[in-house]
């Protein structure tokens, strides 16, 4: 991954710029994939530059990525419930910004949501 700055006039480049060839004697494995993020973040640096090669894994899964693939998918059902949950969209938005400001505070809504609900899975599987 390498942070990104375009010549002048140029914001952003979003999508494939080389994609591989399937064909033919100089055929390839690799794509050159450029991103323009637009997720809430508090880096400046938006623009990435990615060189894909396929990849194939050569061990099992350990029992530890089985549990943190777990916890992933539960927690982010949690999100999504707690997101639609109209009884606590105030509530939740309040809470947040008294922490945003803390050292230790998540700076965006879905931080926020991911720490809250990550520590409500721990005490609840610990």
């Amino acid at each position: 991954m390498a942070s990104v700055t375009y010549s002048a006039g140029i914001d952003h480049v979003s999508g494939a710029l080389s994609k591989p060839s399937k064909s033919g004697q100089h055929s390839c494995e690799k794509m050159l994939l450029a991103t323009h993020r637009t997720a809430a973040t508090t880096s400046n640096k938006c623009n990435r530059l990615y060189l894909r090669t396929p990849q194939k894994r050569t061990s099992a899964l350990s029992q530890r990525e089985f549990e943190n693939r777990a916890k992933f998918m539960v927690v982010a059902g949690m999100i999504k419930a707690r997101k639609a949950d109209l009884m606590k969209i105030t509530t939740d938005q309040q809470a947040f910004l008294a922490q945003k400001n803390d050292p230790d505070g998540a700076k965006t809504m879905k931080a926020y949501y991911w720490k809250i609900c990550g520590a409500e899975y721990d005490q609840q599987h610990s």
